[in-house]
């Protein structure tokens, strides 16, 4: 009988891929301000419309620098409507950030951290994250999920690449083409890292 080529086992242990990642992965607290609509009853209800505060969690990664600031990717969604945004680095350092600009047809956002509010010992800690080629998985490659789930801090979740170019219909009618895998992916991971078993990012979770 012709001999059946061994299958290779899938990675059980990822801990240095993720130890060298997680440096420029972080989390993304926000806050947006959201205005009840006023349906004429202010009177005898106390007032009209009222706004009212919404904190939010989501992850973001770390793309390279310029002369004074950092500067992150993450998910529109996680930015939009924010009033303020607050940056934790792998170290737990939080900072302020700002939105550099947006793209909602894509869900991508990138916002910015000045250098001289970042301390020095983080500066140490922290990473530009290494990109890979999207385009060149495969179904069943290995993947690891990094990000902000649940709120929680940074977790890892491993998976497989389950499908590739997923057309899915947003609920503002846009169609965009995604990786689907079967690494769990939470609320707070959106923005956060996809990583090949190499180390790069190959996706943003959402």
């Amino acid at each position: 009988l012709p001999e059946v080529p061994a299958v290779p086992a899938p990675a059980t242990d990822v801990s240095q891929v993720v130890e060298e990642a997680m440096p420029a992965v972080v989390a993304v607290a926000s806050t947006a301000v959201y205005q009840t609509p006023d349906f004429g009853f202010g009177w005898f209800f106390g007032g009209g419309s009222q706004s009212y505060e919404v904190p939010s969690s989501g992850s973001g990664i770390i793309i390279g620098e310029n002369d004074t600031e950092l500067l992150i990717v993450t998910n529109n969604h996680v930015v939009q409507d924010t009033v303020s945004l607050k940056i934790t680095f792998v170290d737990d350092a939080a900072v302020d950030a700002v939105i550099k600009g947006t793209d909602t047809d894509t869900d991508l956002a990138v916002i910015s951290v000045p250098l001289d509010q970042i301390p020095q010992e983080t500066k140490e800690k922290i990473a530009v994250a290494r990109l890979g080629d999207s385009d060149g998985l495969k179904v069943g490659q290995g993947v690891i999920a990094i990000g902000n789930a649940l709120g929680y801090g940074q977790s890892v979740t491993v998976g497989y690449v389950s499908a590739l170019n997923r057309e899915i219909k947003t609920s503002d009618g846009n169609t965009r083409v995604m990786l689907q895998t079967d690494a769990a992916i939470n609320p707070g991971n959106s923005g956060g890292a996809l990583l090949n078993m190499k180390g790069e990012v190959i996706g943003i979770n959402a």
